[in-house]
């Protein structure tokens, strides 16, 4: 008997100290929004931003060739580095390939997501969602590697050339100087169609979902007012959908501004700033000149977005 008064007592003092802490929650919506940000907060105030600050700090630091020792000595050298002919070519490579990528994937995603959210429904919605997401479930290695087969001599593409019977211009495209290689394995323009091919459903998917958004009594409304079909997508579908583009941009653009697995079993020998991140710091050791070719991808993701931003493309986000 005894026992169960303190039982019954004890999960009364705990009920009405649940109910205490609930009413102060409902009554402050205040701390209870801190209490939920505050640990999110902390882990990107801690270790995201104090990540970058970290990198930042290391790419002013000093490397000795000699001894192959990095000293917390402040210096501009590294960054005055990135300048170089060497460099320099390896940045705009880089950023050249990352707006192309960009670019040919925000057109190759557009009718297909236009598709999926204006006309597909039901099952064939469904189909379409896991023909997008199912390549992002494989092995990004797996992938990789799946075209360097694809692309070789003796491969699928090569089959699909000579059944074409354009093998004259294949090979005179090969011979192009900014193409280079022997086959589509070992040139850009290989390399910038499994660039593509990777990164092809983080555009499609934004963009669905922005023409998602469009409402239905806009484009009737349209219609109703004499404007022909494809004025109805150039002045209402467009603009709509051009945020969708910018976000579906900002992945293809920053993740191939960073990848350093496809330009090293993809194409030419000819660096990009993953590669060169990769080898300064690993091969070498420069810490400090691999964190300045980091900060180079930030540098450029910022300006896109500030640009972004100013043309008002994230105002229907």
């Amino acid at each position: 008997m005894s026992s169960m008064a303190i039982s019954r007592n004890g999960t009364t003092a705990k009920n009405g100290l649940g109910r205490r802490i609930s009413a102060l929650l409902y009554r402050k919506p205040v701390l209870t929004l801190l209490l939920l940000l505050t640990p999110p907060l902390l882990w990107f105030g801690v270790v995201y931003l104090g990540s970058l600050l970290a990198l930042v700090l290391q790419s002013g630091y000093t490397f000795d060739d000699f001894t192959m020792q990095v000293t917390p000595v402040w210096t501009l050298a590294n960054y005055q580095a990135l300048f170089d002919s060497t460099n320099l070519d390896i940045i705009l490579r880089t950023l050249f390939m990352a707006l192309a990528v960009s670019l040919m994937s925000a057109l190759l995603a557009f009718p297909l997501a236009y598709y999926m959210a204006r006309h597909a429904r039901g099952a064939e919605k469904a189909f379409f969602y896991v023909a997008v997401m199912l390549p992002m479930w494989a092995s990004y290695i797996v992938k990789v590697y799946a075209w360097t087969v694809l692309l070789a001599k003796g491969g699928i593409s090569w089959w699909l050339i000579e059944k074409l019977g354009i093998t004259p211009a294949y090979e005179w495209m090969l011979a192009l100087p900014h193409v280079g290689g022997t086959t589509l394995a070992t040139s850009n323009f290989g390399r910038f169609w499994v660039f593509v091919y990777i990164w092809l459903p983080f555009m499609i998917l934004p963009i669905q979902a922005a023409l998602e958004r469009v409402p239905e009594n806009l484009i009737a409304a349209s219609s109703d007012l004499g404007a022909r079909p494809w004025q109805t997508f150039g002045y209402v579908i467009l603009p709509m959908a051009i945020p969708g583009v910018v976000a579906g941009s900002i992945f293809t653009f920053s993740l191939t501004l960073g990848d350093f697995i496809i330009p090293q079993l993809i194409g030419p020998s000819g660096l990009y700033i993953g590669n060169m991140v990769y080898t300064m710091q690993g091969s070498i050791g420069n810490m400090p000149m691999a964190a300045a070719f980091t900060v180079v991808p930030i540098v450029l993701i910022s300006i896109y977005l500030a640009i972004s931003k100013r043309l008002g493309a994230f105002d229907a986000l």
